[in-house]
């Protein structure tokens, strides 16, 4: 199925329950595209939840999340051949080479000449020389390098990420930034989730803070990310604001 295209992201009033457990409360906010938007918050404020219905992969309780003219009412596969998604399971195959794994994905979505994207992607992801290599035998972060790739194999107009810097060293977080820099030039909307501060800093032109599934503050284009995160939270947690946890 063609893919769908969209200019923008909205979350409107979109709240999720597991039964009488509220996961996230009225969250509003909008994407374009070529921005980058954060989700910070601690452990349990609901930021997994909403990069999974932002994926599709659950449905909002309340409200509504629009892609461009387009909703959940879309056919699911038109809309997720729109997005790509990167999670704490890497989804590649251990036994297959690097190349073999992008080939495998890119044949999935129906791109043409899969062996030619993946072979591309690979010099993107400065991963040629290792092209034929089993990605059992990768480090964690060519194995990011790698499983960014496969979320992007398709050309996804929309990026989800869930805490894609866990786990990497500083040469390969700077590369993971590089790239979502140049991922934000092409028109990509990126909607990424963190607690790493610290690499975040100055890549973000926005910053959602979530607490207790609500959202408590949005910044544009913050800096001094970590102070800010702080004294949000803390204003937070003297105002006793509270909830149910994601």
């Amino acid at each position: 199925m063609t893919a769908i295209d969209f200019d923008d992201l909205t979350v409107d009033e979109v709240s999720r329950h597991f039964g009488r457990r509220r996961a996230l409360s009225r969250i509003n906010f909008r994407a374009t595209r070529g921005r980058l938007v954060g989700l910070l918050g601690p452990n349990g404020a609901g930021k997994s939840t909403l990069l999974a219905m932002l994926a599709t992969l659950l449905r909002p309780s309340a409200g509504r999340i629009r892609y461009g003219a387009h909703d959940s009412t879309t056919p699911e596969p038109a809309l997720r051949a729109s997005i790509g998604v990167l999670g704490h399971d890497l989804f590649l195959y251990p036994e297959l080479t690097a190349v073999e794994n992008l080939e495998f994905f890119a044949g999935l979505y129906a791109v043409p000449d899969p062996r030619g994207a993946a072979t591309h992607a690979l010099e993107v992801a400065g991963l040629a020389d290792r092209a034929d290599e089993a990605v059992s035998h990768f480090s964690r972060g060519m194995r990011q390098r790698v499983a960014l790739e496969r979320a992007l194999i398709h050309g996804p107009r929309l990026l989800l990420l869930d805490e894609p810097f866990t786990g990497l060293d500083d040469a390969s977080g700077a590369a993971l930034t590089a790239r979502l820099r140049t991922l934000r030039e092409a028109g990509a909307i990126v909607v990424l989730a963190t607690h790493d501060l610290d690499l975040a800093e100055g890549l973000l032109d926005s910053a959602i803070f979530l607490r207790d599934g609500r959202m408590i503050d949005v910044v544009d284009r913050p800096d001094g990310l970590r102070s800010t995160y702080r004294d949000i939270m803390s204003r937070v947690h003297a105002s006793g604001v509270g909830g149910a946890r994601a």
